[in-house]
């Protein structure tokens, strides 16, 4: 029998994680403390604080428990002085510090750092150059190469909310992943999902993991209907959960995205790939939009597991799965060549 290369290995303790989501430090309406224990109460073990253009670690609330991740949320609009226009694309980055304790700002403009207090942001570590940002492919690919290169991950946040022309993120290289699903997009504007991006990504030759996330703001009750927080996660498969354990799996591309369903392990022996899951309607392995296998039960009922034939004539594979109530658990692309 031939060795099984584990693409999610079930040895691994799986961790459930925001990594996108806002306080009281700038528009959202719930303490730090208060975040934590909402999604610990929900079973989260990681949760990323990502305020606007406010970089803080909040290693003062990780427990052996429950790790609190460093970073924050940048982003760059067409106009100069950073007004919100409802017409218009605009760009959000997602920057999750590899170092706990790296709270230092990319590219500062005050027009974009209006929560953190002028003293506060003069005296914070700076990388890149200060003042005006320009929203053209050429300043946004510098961005991402001094967040890179000073220690953060950095991803797309919800690119169809953006508004974002795929032709244009065609030009930007080094995204480490992107949203597949957002929480806030889905119940603020019903675009929540941004698989056909990521695809097209894939299909120019790009190669990025995509996550799922709340962008939680908590402007409403946790149990209101239109509530933004526990939508959308990531799961990580780690050895441990500790800050340099997740941060390594983050970087190998050890998660998956959900919005409901579990993927238990994805492992290839041979020619054949066998997925793993909780009960669901659908499994499917995905080449290309028009390129895709589906595993499911011909008497309409469920299944936890679905075998498929490696394609010959493509470069990666994808997998999603699709629960009763037609929640969604994604994987990013594996490179099967």
């Amino acid at each position: 029998m031939a060795a099984v290369r584990w693409l999610i290995d079930p040895k691994k303790e799986q961790y459930k994680a925001n990594l996108h989501s806002h306080s009281v430090l700038s528009d959202g309406k719930l303490t730090p403390e208060e975040l934590k224990d909402a999604y610990k109460d929900k079973g989260y073990s990681i949760l990323a604080i990502t305020d606007h253009e406010y970089p803080k670690s909040h290693n003062d609330l990780t427990t052996d428990d429950f790790l609190m991740l460093t970073g924050y949320e940048a982003y760059i609009r067409p106009s100069r002085i950073c007004r919100f226009d409802r017409f218009k694309p605009e760009i959000h980055i997602n920057l999750i510090a590899k170092d706990k304790d790296n709270e230092g700002i990319v590219a500062y403009d005050p027009l974009y750092c209006k929560y953190m207090p002028l003293p506060k942001a003069l005296l914070a570590k700076h990388f890149g150059n200060i003042g005006s940002r320009k929203f053209t492919c050429l300043y946004i690919q510098k961005f991402i190469e001094v967040a890179s290169k000073n220690g953060y991950l950095v991803s797309i946040n919800h690119p169809c909310w953006s508004m974002q022309d795929t032709k244009d993120l065609k030009k930007l290289h080094g995204f480490w992943s992107m949203e597949i699903f957002n929480t806030s997009s889905m119940k603020t504007s019903g675009y929540a999902e941004n698989m056909p991006v990521y695809d097209a990504l894939l299909r120019s030759g790009e190669k990025m993991f995509c996550h799922g996330s709340d962008d939680n703001h908590n402007k409403r009750p946790l149990e209101d209907p239109l509530s933004d927080s526990f939508g959308a996660w990531t799961m990580v498969s780690a050895d441990k959960l500790d800050y340099k354990s997740i941060i390594k799996a983050m970087e190998k591309g050890d998660f998956y995205a959900s919005t409901g369903p579990s993927i238990h392990s994805i492992g290839i022996s041979g020619n054949e790939v066998t997925v793993k899951t909780s009960e669901a309607k659908y499994i499917r392995m995905h080449m290309t939009p028009k390129y895709a296998k589906t595993s499911y039960d011909k008497k309409g009922g469920t299944i936890t597991e679905g075998k498929f034939k490696l394609p010959e004539d493509a470069s990666y594979i994808y997998f999603s799965v699709t629960d009763k109530k037609g929640n969604k658990a994604y994987t990013h692309a594996f490179d099967i060549k």
